[in-house]
């Protein structure tokens, strides 16, 4: 009887995740879905109706959930206003002469839109893959694999994703103690990511089709059709790192709005793109399409936290499994259900610290703690909610079934590199 009371929080949420991927393969909508599988989740947990409907209800009155329509309304905005103009292609065009190899073509651009820390930036960098590879014979599903992988390949250090910052809070280190040891991390992604997805025996070179040598763009001529992205980027972290340095009340999410919304006007302004164009865009079904799924899994999210399913994992793993849970299992599960970092660091760090804290193996925090970090960054990465995934599949009008079975081998490839790391840091 032990062994079911521990394990039915875990088996509830199992069978939503179920029931939202059956809703998926079907054909229901992905925001139906999700909606069902979050719904079906408060059913089972002893949620009545009326509590269901408030927390849906709620979920888009939340301030998190209004910075998010904007910051992807805005990325779709000035995506669509790129690839439009031609701007996205002319930039590949100067910058051809020193992306000479095609590999470096593909993921130069999503690796640099990783560097800013945007929820669903994978839909910015989409257009740009898609420039890039359009001489190359490169199947969607290929497109998605590498956009959405290689925009992710600093989540272990760079120090303005708020998963880090979270993590720092909570554990009361210094940001440099955590990335100084997590940084193996990053060169596992790249590693990993060029095993499965670039290396010869899986893009050949018939697939790829070396580009004849081209005159380098001048310096100039590559910031002036780069300017709307260097706004975007420059532009959010620098106003994130003021905001956090003087303001740090202020959400951090504003310097990201108030920089896409610099990029938008800076695009608009070089390629005489009027409203008329603006409002096209906001009338497009896509865009719409896009907002519904953010909606759904916010909703989700809220579902989940009304429910109190994270509190009853979490208990259940404290009276039993202890350490691996809380370190492993806990953060790869919440990180897989909710898709996204913050998720599973608010959600199980607090619990992994109580337990070394009562074990007295504070010494061992940092290893711990990243151990758990990779743990959860696996299941953010397997996870079909993953907001940056979602987008991708929908841009290149990608089934999500291909590309999900296709990311599980890498990103259990990138779980066992934490674990590995994590006995090398045991003191």
């Amino acid at each position: 009887m032990e062994i079911i009371a521990i394990a039915l929080p875990f088996v509830k949420v199992i069978g939503a995740f179920c029931l939202m991927l059956v809703g998926i393969r079907n054909r229901l909508g992905l925001a139906l879905s999700i909606l069902a599988g979050g719904w079906f989740m408060g059913l089972v947990c002893g949620l009545s109706s009326g509590v269901l409907l408030k927390a849906s209800g709620l979920a888009f009155l939340q301030e998190k959930f209004l910075f998010l329509v904007a910051i992807v309304g805005s990325i779709l905005v000035l995506s669509d206003a790129l690839e439009k103009s031609g701007q996205s292609t002319r930039l590949m065009e100067v910058l051809s002469g020193y992306l000479v190899r095609p590999r470096l073509r593909l993921i130069f651009f999503p690796a640099l839109i990783g560097l800013l820390p945007m929820p669903g930036g994978a839909i910015f960098s989409a257009p740009m893959v898609k420039a890039v590879s359009a001489d190359m014979r490169l199947g969607n599903e290929d497109r998605v694999l590498i956009n959405y992988w290689f925009r992710h390949v600093w989540e272990m250090a760079w120090p303005l994703y708020p998963g880090i910052i979270l993590t720092v809070a909570l554990a009361d280190i210094p940001i440099s103690a955590l990335i100084s040891r997590s940084w193996p991390g990053v060169v596992a992604m790249f590693g990993i990511g060029w095993f499965f997805f670039l290396r010869p025996g899986v893009l050949n070179a018939g697939m790829l089709q070396q580009e004849t040598a081209r005159i380098k763009g001048s310096l100039r001529k590559i910031a002036a059709e780069g300017l709307p992205l260097i706004v975007a980027i420059v532009g959010a972290i620098g106003l994130e790192t003021l905001l956090a340095r003087f303001a740090p009340r202020i959400s951090f999410e504003w310097g990201v709005i108030t920089a896409l919304a610099g990029a938008i006007f800076c695009v608009m302004a070089q390629n005489q793109l009027g409203f008329r164009f603006l409002s096209s865009v906001l009338k497009k079904r896509s865009l719409w399409t896009m907002l519904m799924v953010v909606a759904a899994i916010f909703v989700f999210k809220d579902v989940m936290q009304a429910a109190g399913i994270v509190q009853a994992m979490a208990e259940s793993a404290g009276g039993g499994v202890a350490l691996f849970a809380a370190a492993v299992f806990l953060p790869f599960l919440v990180g897989m259900v909710a898709g996204i970092n913050v998720a599973f660091v608010g959600a199980t760090f607090p619990l992994l610290l109580g337990l070394l804290h009562s074990l007295g193996m504070e010494d061992q925090m940092v290893p711990y703690l990243i151990l758990g970090s990779f743990s959860g960054f696996t299941g953010v990465m397997i996870s079909p909610i993953h907001i940056c995934f979602v987008l991708t599949c929908n841009y290149f009008a990608t089934d999500l079934a291909g590309p999900w079975r296709r990311i599980i081998a890498p990103s259990i490839c990138f779980g066992l590199s934490g674990v590995l790391l994590f006995w090398f840091l045991l003191p």
